[in-house]
């Protein structure tokens, strides 16, 4: 057997760095490895100007001959997805112009940071009608919208799309929502309490139409059967809610439940309610100590199967002709960012006014409120050396805090297969730099390398998300 080095490049913020993977492998005995686990993909952006890399609307490739407003741009994007065999559009939101920065929304309406976005769900049946088999994952809030309204609009989507949509349960986080809609901004410890409540309210709706319940006899005008229907009476902490629900079950019954929870807490939620969880790490090591601690929970706090939820994590992904092509391509893609605009990102997510610190002093010395798991990508980006304020905006604002990985299609296959084989990844959430051009590329060169190794599907056999993500 020979000891084949795979020489991989990752970006981290800062410089690329060289990374060894020994493997002892003789090239063409398929024989003499296990099984290779296949994996999930998601595009990842949000229904806006702009998505995870800040200042990519200055970009020359981005939206080309494009209006991000215009049902076409999303049905070529939709499309280009499907041709590449992924479980689905993922699409992130936010709920008004984040405010942290100098106690203002104006750095971000000046660059475009997240701002504008239009409201996500309105899109999917644009994209649906546009595809035969593409998900849709939508960051819906609970914060501001009763259980019953959610429910109902979910599950129309799901009618609509034949059954493929996801439901990103989240909370809002930011200060700006709350200001946006009038409202206090509760209390951190209380958040799960109230979405535990939310959830446990939506799913007695979803499940309060028996199978058997529509009878539609046109002899007697009977359409359904009312004791097959059953009234909800919710009374609970934060809820109240007294009737049926309006929609009859929709193809995946409720849509598939996917969670981003980083926090004690919010892993716990994600462990016991789902299907799929969105996780962004820096590195193979926090990847492999998130996926470990995940599988524990599932097992023995809420006796489910070990890997039983797909864990997602975030990734993105220059790929060139040649290694230099890609550094060259990576290289304009940070020019396009702002410093300023990358400090109003932050302060938007994480809590704090950048604009009161000075950018030479290490972001780990800052009190961070908000988005813990998606700090902590910033604070091991360097495998836990220090990093300035300065560089830690600027390196998330490139994608958000996740591994970029910069190459060839080999390159990139190469490291994508030792997160999934070290980092115990089931999949990836593939963040947009400039658009369609990113995804366009990655379905043309990655997939069939991908595919080519036997990592990656090359048909669809189900008929909706939820057996799509079943399928490997």
């Amino acid at each position: 057997m020979s000891n084949v080095r795979l020489k991989l490049q990752m970006h981290y913020g800062f410089s690329l760095i060289p990374l060894t993977h020994s493997l002892t492998y003789e090239p063409g005995d398929d024989k003499a490895m296990p099984d290779k686990k296949k994996m999930h993909l998601l595009g990842f952006i949000q229904h806006g100007v702009n998505s995870h890399a800040t200042g990519m609307w200055r970009h020359p490739k981005d939206k080309v001959n494009w209006d991000w407003s215009q049902p076409a741009y999303w049905q070529h994007m939709a499309r280009t997805m499907e041709r590449g065999m992924f479980d689905g559009m993922f699409i992130a939101d936010e709920l008004a112009p984040y405010n942290n920065y100098e106690k203002s929304s104006d750095a971000c309406v000046k660059y475009a940071v997240q701002c504008p976005t239009h409201e996500p769900s309105t899109i999917v049946p644009i994209i649906t009608t546009a595809t035969q088999h593409l998900g849709v994952g939508l960051t819906l809030s609970t914060a501001f919208e009763h259980p019953y309204s959610m429910v109902r609009r979910l599950s129309s989507l799901d009618h609509l799309s034949g059954g493929r949509v996801a439901w990103n349960i989240v909370s809002s986080y930011s200060k700006s929502e709350w200001d946006a809609y009038g409202a206090e901004m509760t209390d951190r410890s209380r958040r799960y309490d109230r979405m535990e409540e939310y959830v446990d309210l939506c799913c007695q709706l979803w499940d309060s139409w028996e199978s058997d319940a529509i009878i539609a006899d046109k002899e007697s005008g009977i359409f359904a059967d009312p004791e097959k229907v059953k009234e909800i009476d919710f009374k609970g902490e934060f809820f109240e809610c007294k009737g049926r629900s309006f929609c009859f079950p929709s193809p995946q019954g409720r849509p598939v439940f996917w969670q981003a929870g980083s926090s004690d807490r919010g892993r716990d939620f994600a462990a016991k309610h789902a299907e799929a969880i969105f996780a962004v790490h820096p590195n193979v090591e926090r990847m492999r100590q998130y996926s470990e601690d995940l599988n524990e929970r599932l097992e023995k706090k809420f006796q489910r199967p070990r890997d039983s939820v797909k864990l997602i994590y975030g990734l993105q992904c220059i790929v060139g002709e040649t290694t230099q092509h890609a550094q060259e391509k990576y290289e304009k893609i940070r020019s396009c960012i702002p410093l300023e605009g990358a400090l109003a990102w932050i302060s938007g997510h994480f809590g704090p006014d950048f604009s009161t610190y000075d950018l030479d002093e290490y972001v780990q010395n800052v009190e961070i409120p908000g988005i813990q798991g998606l700090f902590e990508s910033i604070i091991y980006a360097k495998g836990g050396d220090p990093i300035t304020i300065k560089e830690a905006a600027l390196y998330y604002a490139m994608g958000m805090g996740m591994p970029v990985i910069v190459g060839t299609a080999s390159d990139i296959a190469d490291k994508m297969e030792y997160f999934v084989d070290e980092g115990g990844a089931d999949g990836f959430m593939l963040v947009a730099t400039y658009t369609p051009g990113c995804y366009e590329e990655f379905v043309d060169y990655v997939v069939p390398e991908l595919q080519k190794r036997d990592r990656f599907r090359t048909s669809y056999t189900g008929s909706t998300l939820r057996d799509n993500l079943l399928q490997y």
